[in-house]
């Protein structure tokens, strides 16, 4: 036992360096007789404790991030995941994502191993994400992860986060000019509301294609429709499935006299969407 007095001033200042909990920084300054850096090492190998044993929790809260960079030429969608919307509602754990994000946007790492592996300033020193995440997992007594990271490149990308963090897009254009920005913040918003499957019909892959399909012919053959028309009957099923659920061919959802595609037309010729990028909270 520690025979250092440790005063109230000591354990608040290792409060403002950790962030951690008033009796944990005194119980740390007096397990490492009030040496201030064993004392943060100390808090460190506890929040290592704590998160290893909560690796078998579920973490389905948190908020989703989507950034661009400066030249809004990429972009990056995030999900910080934890285990309470107290904690995802945290200014904190909020500021810690878009840190994340920015780092990602700024350092372009190819994975989410490779996103733990960068370095963060904190107020002292420098940390890997990784590290940190292990830190604040410890701190808050969560379990806090990165479950997405996704990447998107094109002439112009647009960002959009819907619903207190709940969801993250990005809208890869094929051009940027005046209200370019703006008519990628509505596509963005439709892509949010509507949740397409691809660009076009061009990008559904085989499988849904062959899906909807025999589901399509299901239905028409239990309406009692004859044999030889179900083929046909069922391409006309397959191409409202591409209008209802590709992107371009969808009903712009601010006005219904035209589809996506021909918005975009409008406010640029030739402008399209050459991808995008959707996450949702937990989904």
């Amino acid at each position: 036992m520690s025979t250092v007095q440790i005063s109230a001033s000591d354990v608040n200042k290792l409060r403002q360096q950790t962030g951690a909990g008033m009796m944990d920084c005194k119980k740390a300054l007096t397990e490492t007789n009030g040496d201030f850096e064993a004392a943060v090492d100390f808090l460190r190998k506890k929040g290592a404790k704590v998160a290893a044993s909560r690796q078998d929790r579920e973490s389905n809260e948190g908020v989703v991030i989507a950034r661009t960079s400066e030249n809004s030429d990429r972009g990056v969608i995030i999900e910080l995941n934890c285990e309470t919307d107290f904690v995802a509602k945290n200014a904190e754990f909020i500021a810690f994502a878009n840190a994340i994000a920015n780092a990602a946007v700024q350092q372009k790492p190819a994975n989410i191993d490779d996103l733990k592996a960068l370095e963060l300033d904190t107020e002292t020193e420098r940390h890997t994400i990784g590290d940190l995440i292990v830190d604040k997992t410890g701190k808050i007594g969560e379990k806090i992860g990165i479950s997405k990271y996704e990447v998107l490149e094109a002439e112009k990308v647009v960002a959009y986060i819907h619903g207190n963090f709940r969801l993250g897009v990005l809208v890869g254009l094929s051009a940027d000019g005046d209200g370019v920005e703006a008519a990628g913040k509505d596509v963005a918003m439709q892509i949010a509301a509507m949740n397409p499957v691809a660009v076009d019909k061009d990008g559904v892959d085989a499988t849904t294609i062959q899906r909807e399909t025999e589901i399509a012919k299901e239905q028409i053959r239990a309406e009692g429709k004859p044999e030889e028309m179900v083929e046909k009957i069922a391409a006309g099923k397959l191409n409202k499935f591409y209008k209802d659920s590709t992107l371009l061919n969808q009903e712009y959802v601010k006005d219904s006299s035209k589809n996506v595609l021909q918005f975009l037309g409008g406010v640029q010729k030739g402008l399209t969407v050459t991808a995008f990028k959707r996450i949702a909270l937990g989904a």
